[in-house]
């Protein structure tokens, strides 16, 4: 007969093989499709967007991906300044070929746009590309997921500040050389409690750094946060190439001092593992972002958490007797254990707010159609030693 304990070595064995294997070994193609929202809480506003999302043909209203396994996370994309969604071709690849949905809202593209309303149509964006998932004609039909994470560059970073201040549901937001805003994102950052990625150009003279990016990433009051530094690197370049922006940046100094491709794989480097570990509960993505962090010459950070790792030991190590499943996990949680003793299982979420907490032996079934979907933690105690811990998706 095959123990618990050699079917939960196989389990972790397969969930990191497989967790590899998409995020780096089954890139998959663009698949584009182009439509129109209507916010009828803002006087039918019409928001058009165009939505990017994994396909086995490359183009537009392609199926979606037949072997992609489960649903996709949604991302909301803005826009710098007078700049237009297809200069961040090196966004949208890097994450939809990774297995994202990302949504590029191109509202608010004049020379005298409203933060305000295009923090709103971010937030907005997320909730209707998601819903499409419920919608049995849509391309996307089944495939959305409820972990979704808020993005931008320049106005539309300091935008996604503004939008996570709007919509609290949203549950992660990254930035590229973000602006400060009117209403300020600076200000906004405090309500925001997401886990949160800030990059930022070292030779950055559009949005310094020093008066945008980090006094934003320093109000934000997330758990978990990361402010990468790329030496170097400009404000324009962390997009594709784009006139309007270079146009503005060869008024000012310094110049860049590495070239967009460089800076184009330092992003990437970071920014594929983070989404993995942060949406998808993917640790290896984690350590791997945490171990490349610490050891490249190539950028400075600062942060408030290590990604993958609690009470110093690392996520997703189960020690023998105990069997965590299913996971992803739609709407319960089965725990297992070969031991007579009675254990404690703790669930938490990676901010640390304890959703579960009760004792055990044998199975126990842990009703999680409650939670929120998102990252968990668990842990389990055989008195006050801490037997075994891992991590689980919850998607509804």
């Amino acid at each position: 007969m095959v123990s618990i304990s050699s079917i939960s070595r196989l389990i972790v064995f397969c969930i990191a093989l497989c967790g590899f294997s998409v995020a780096y070994g089954q890139p998959y193609q663009v698949g584009h499709i182009t439509k129109t929202f209507t916010d009828a809480a803002r006087s039918n506003r019409s928001v058009p967007v165009e939505i990017y999302y994994p396909a086995d043909v490359a183009g537009d209203n392609k199926p979606f991906a037949a072997a992609y396994p489960g649903k996709a996370p949604v991302i909301s994309f803005g826009h710098g300044f007078v700049m237009t969604y297809d200069a961040y071709a090196n966004i949208r690849d890097a994450v939809v070929t990774n297995g994202y949905i990302i949504a590029f809202p191109t509202t608010e593209g004049s020379f005298s746009p409203s933060h305000s309303e295009f923090g709103k149509d971010l937030a907005f964006v997320v909730r209707e590309v998601t819903a499409l998932g419920a919608e049995a004609a849509s391309l996307l039909y089944g495939k959305t997921d409820t972990n979704n994470c808020v993005m931008g560059h320049s106005m539309g970073g300091g935008a996604a500040f503004l939008a996570r201040s709007y919509d609290p549901s949203i549950k992660a937001m990254v930035t590229f050389a973000a602006a400060e805003t009117t209403p300020s994102a600076i200000t906004a950052a405090s309500s925001v409690n997401a886990p949160s990625l800030v990059f930022a150009g070292e030779n950055d003279c559009v949005t310094a750094p020093a008066t945008n990016q980090r006094p934003m990433y320093d109000a934000l009051t997330a758990a978990c946060k990361h402010y990468i530094t790329i030496k170097g690197g400009s404000h324009c370049q962390m997009a594709g190439a784009s006139t309007t922006c270079s146009f503005g940046e060869a008024t000012c100094t310094p110049a860049p001092g590495i070239t967009r491709a460089a800076q184009h794989a330092t992003i990437n480097k970071y920014l594929v593992p983070w989404l993995n570990y942060t949406l998808k509960g993917n640790c290896a993505a984690g350590t791997t972002f945490e171990t490349d962090l610490a050891a490249d010459g190539a950028v400075t950070h600062a942060k408030n958490c290590t990604l993958c790792s609690t009470t110093g030991v690392e996520v997703g190590e189960l020690s023998t007797g105990f069997l965590v499943y299913p996971n992803p996990a739609p709407d319960k949680i089965i725990v297992q254990s070969d031991r007579e003793a009675v254990s404690r299982i703790v669930v938490s979420q990676v901010t640390g707010r304890v959703v579960y907490d009760a004792r055990f032996s044998g199975t126990t079934i842990i009703p999680s159609s409650s939670f929120p979907a998102g990252v968990y933690l668990y842990r389990i105690s055989d008195g006050e030693a801490i037997v075994a811990v891992g991590k689980l998706l919850v998607s509804h």
